[in-house]
């Protein structure tokens, strides 16, 4: 069904298909295959906004500010000072690091990419192999995962911080086991969708500009 949260009655999907004519187009994010190859029975022509590249960097803005909102609410300290490891240097890893380092964290970076390692040495983050974390992971305040496989499971999780906090930004899977997590006392948070929670007029506009650029491309 359509996600309707204004809208009383449901509305599915197949009969907005029904409905609309083969010269129409139709965007939407995060399209699911099942629904793509439907769109294609009924000749519609659909596209998936949120697999543009311009989106996916522009929503690590807010999904990085997001994050460190949620950090300042949890810790008992300031990131000022503080030990923050950063698991991943894709899109939202670079914009976050940055963000931090602003802040005068402590900021470490994991990668297993050697190239990423490069890139991470060359802003004067402190790099750290993920083959490598174990050791890192006692002395971290915070610990922010953005990488969308399981990287802090039972073993990594007993050698960290008691008193950290870790917020997982990534996708399903995400990258934490969580309910290890809990048995060993450490606060984790599984923070997905933050464009749309902490800034929905900015993440908005970026759909908005997004959709445009792809009807220019289309000559719509």
């Amino acid at each position: 069904m359509i996600n309707t949260p204004f809208y009383s009655e449901e509305i599915f999907a197949e009969d907005v298909f029904k409905y609309m004519r083969n010269e129409q187009i139709l965007f939407a994010g995060k399209i699911a295959s099942e629904w793509m190859e439907l769109a294609k029975d009924y000749h519609i022509k659909m596209f998936d906004y949120f697999k543009r590249e311009e989106l996916q960097v522009l929503n690590a803005i807010p999904t990085s500010e997001g994050a460190i909102q949620l950090a300042m609410e949890k810790m008992d300290k300031t990131l000022h000072s503080s030990n923050v490891l950063v698991l991943g240097f894709g899109r939202i890893g670079k914009i976050l690091s940055k963000m931090l380092d602003g802040l005068g964290a402590n900021v470490y970076v994991g990668s297993s990419d050697h190239t990423e390692i490069a890139s991470i040495k060359s802003f004067c983050y402190e790099p750290v192999l993920l083959n490598k974390v174990e050791k890192y992971l006692p002395n971290m305040d915070l610990i922010i995962n953005t990488i969308p496989a399981i990287i802090l499971n039972k073993e990594k999780l007993k050698k960290t911080n008691g008193d950290a906090i870790i917020i997982d930004l990534a996708s399903f899977p995400g990258g934490v086991d969580f309910d290890m997590a809990e048995k060993l006392g450490i606060e984790s948070i599984w923070a997905l969708g933050l464009p749309g929670k902490v800034a929905p007029i900015s993440s908005a506009s970026y759909i908005k500009e997004t959709i445009y650029r792809m009807m220019d491309e289309l000559e719509v």
